[in-house]
């Protein structure tokens, strides 16, 4: 026990995560298995790299008559009415330092800016089923404006705003949308954010307009142009300040082709494509709770992830990737499932999976409003995902770590550089109702030092060090931290989330709690009980942490 113990395995490093699959459940089944397995970590070099402030959140325009099959989700979270004054919703921000949130949504191409210049009526949304979008223009006043930015401002958040792209375009017969984007009242009301000195991170055209579109659509080679044109209005009003605000675009769904000729013919004058995600399907749908723990309806969004990392790397574009919105189920979600614990498998898993494809930025519809919110519509209260997105952000480093796992694929594995460390953290979000895993933590150990540098060796003669540290040496007092995060009394639809058995909540001033972790002798397996997620701070150096 007096020295380190290694175990040398022969193995395929085929994926950077694991999957298994059995039946779905509840996590209160007295009949538990235990399945051991290894958790094998790439540490030589990384396979995506996120922003700092990888976590994002929207805020929408939707009004309380904002209706998903006959329940009215929305309440006062729109930007036009919500309470900037709650301190629960102040201090949620807060506790990122800085959270990034894009402003924007179905309803932003209907939005016009009330700027000094503006002759058109400023009313706002009234529901109208004739309607595009089923809603009628509306409007943002100057003085809502002023009210948000001093809010952003005390917040420290950081803001992408989406911008009416619809503006000046005429609908036709086949329901597209056809003309160059009138940007004469957009111009105006970047110039007065400008001269109010508001801080601005990104400028976006357009909320899910490409490919078939949502509603309508804009041809792409239309949509390079505008962008372009956005491009120039922030070059020459932001003329001798630095940094210039990012732009973005589209905003919608991944279409290869559409995409593509964006990326090509918009060329420098876009810094990230953004897409959107709704790969649970409608929110009414009866078995949205079987679909999230099924792996392979979490996978089944890598098209998108892989075809975008492929065309920005052939075209060569400068541009990154960003999930823009993402909700997993659209039509405002589905409350007890999108607002409960059950819905930080999805969530994290496609955070992981985002970050090893390289995206830049995730923004989840929403932070609040909808039955997706972070916060609760009603009461800000944080919602499970609040606390499973600032876990990320505290934990999770830039750099993903190509991460693989010996056992059974309901157990999902990934692994990041630690926040601010040369160490790394693990991702495990088991999916199985019955089984526990107890899990083993290695690192690749290449054969040779020739095959090191030349990448030249096949993948089945890769070798991997299972590295135990024994409870009574000097290494092995190194102890790592532990999260596990689980359901309130075992019911998977619960509005409460435990850390390391305790409830996480605010306090009467609206505080948000610290996550204390469980210290663990490294010696230690990792324990990961049924439909339980865990965060694994492993201390050890790894060379792509460096």
């Amino acid at each position: 026990m007096g020295s380190q113990i290694l175990v040398v395995l022969f193995c395929v490093l085929s994926c950077s995560f694991v999957s298994v699959y059995s039946q779905g459940g509840n996590n209160k089944n007295n009949d538990t298995a235990s399945v051991q397995g290894t958790v094998v970590v790439d540490g030589d070099t990384t396979i995506g790299r996120t922003d700092e402030d990888f976590i994002c959140a929207t805020l929408d325009w939707w009004p309380p008559e904002k209706c998903d099959y006959g329940t009215c989700a929305w309440g006062h979270a729109s930007l036009i009415n919500l309470d900037l004054s709650n301190q629960i919703l102040l201090k949620a921000i807060q506790a990122f330092s800085p959270l990034k949130i894009r402003l924007g949504g179905t309803l932003q191409d209907k939005v016009i800016y009330d700027t000094p210049d503006n002759h058109q009526p400023c009313v706002q949304f009234v529901k109208n089923t004739s309607e595009l979008f089923t809603f009628t223009q509306g409007c943002l006043p100057m003085y809502r404006w002023d009210e948000l930015n001093a809010f952003f401002s005390k917040s420290g958040a950081k803001i992408i705003f989406g911008l009416n792209a619809l503006m000046g375009r005429t609908i036709q017969r086949d329901g597209s949308a056809a003309g160059a984007w009138n940007y004469s009242n957009a111009q105006s009301f970047i110039t007065y954010t400008v001269r109010h000195n508001y801080s601005i991170h990104g400028w976006e055209l357009g909320n899910e307009l490409s490919g078939s579109g949502v509603g309508t659509k804009v041809a792409a080679d239309q949509y390079a142009s505008d962008t372009i044109s956005l491009h120039d209005i922030v070059e020459n009003i932001y003329s001798g300040i630095e940094p210039k605000p990012l732009v973005l675009a589209p905003g919608g769904f991944y279409d290869a082709n559409w995409f593509r000729t964006l990326i090509t013919k918009a060329g420098n004058s876009v810094d990230a494509i953004t897409h959107h995600i709704y790969n649970l399907g409608p929110g009414v749908d009866p078995n949205l709770v079987e679909k999230i723990l099924d792996p392979s309806v979490l996978d089944n969004v890598l098209g998108s992830f892989r075809g975008l990392q492929s065309l920005l790397r052939s075209a060569g574009s400068s541009a990154t990737a960003w999930v823009g919105e993402s909700g997993g189920a659209y039509n405002s979600g589905r409350n007890h499932v999108s607002n409960a614990f059950v819905y930080s498998f999805w969530y994290l898993d496609q955070l992981a999976l985002a970050a090893s494809h390289d995206t830049k930025t995730y923004c989840r519809q929403s932070l609040i409003g909808g039955n997706y919110g972070l916060l609760n519509t009603a009461t800000f209260v944080p919602n499970p995902d609040y606390y499973s997105a600032l876990l990320w952000h505290r934990l999770m480093g830039r750099n993903a770590l190509s991460t693989s796992f010996s056992g059974s694929n309901k157990l999902r594995v990934y692994a990041h550089c630690s926040k601010y460390s040369k160490r790394f953290t693990l991702l495990l979000i088991n999916l199985d109702n019955s089984t526990a895993f107890e899990v083993n933590v290695g690192v690749n150990r290449t054969l040779t030092q020739q095959g090191l540098n030349n990448r030249k060796w096949p993948k089945h003669n890769r070798s991997y060090s299972i590295i135990r540290l024994p409870r009574h040496s000097k290494i092995g007092t190194m102890m790592r931290e532990e999260y596990h995060l689980t359901a309130k009394d075992g019911d998977l639809h619960s509005q409460t989330m435990l850390l390391n058995g305790k409830i996480l909540s605010v306090d009467s001033n609206g505080d948000i709690p610290s996550f204390e972790p469980s210290l663990v002798n490294s010696s230690e397996l990792i324990s990961v009980a049924p439909l339980s997620i865990v965060f694994a701070r492993i201390p050890y150096i790894l060379p792509a942490c460096r």
